[in-house]
């Protein structure tokens, strides 16, 4: 297995995805084991480009890390652009601090009741106020 690196990949579906990479030969077959893999779009607005949208390249796992096969990468280029890198590595950090801070709701947290009971609260601290 190769040394990890930053770089963009394009896939032959024509998605972009910007991730840390790292090569493996299994089988006389070459896989990239990608880690974090994200989309990052421009923001325009009438006066340029304002910034930048980062959003994961899988939205329905939690999973972090990938196997793909060399044949399904149209083309793939190493990055040292430090902004991309910089936004890449923001981006991962924030993500493990949500997992991290994810609390899981219960009734013990707080006081649970309906409408009805909460419109006499409000009608009743009205009146006498």
């Amino acid at each position: 297995m190769e040394e990890e690196f930053y770089a963009t990949i394009k896939l032959k579906t024509g998605e972009e995805i910007f991730c840390k990479v790292s090569a493996s030969e299994e089988d006389q077959k070459t896989m990239l084991i990608i880690s974090n893999p994200i989309v990052i779009s421009e923001i325009k607005t009438k006066y340029g480009v304002s910034g930048y949208k980062v959003e994961p390249w899988l939205k329905t796992t939690t999973e972090d890390t990938f196997i793909v096969d060399i044949e399904n990468v149209l083309t793939m280029s190493e990055s040292i652009d430090i902004n991309m890198i910089k936004i890449y590595e923001q981006y991962i950090q924030k993500e493990d601090i949500s997992k991290l801070n994810t609390t899981k709701l219960n009734r013990k947290m707080g006081y649970v009741g309906n409408v009805n009971e909460a419109k006499k609260i409000l009608e009743n601290l009205y009146k006498n106020s």
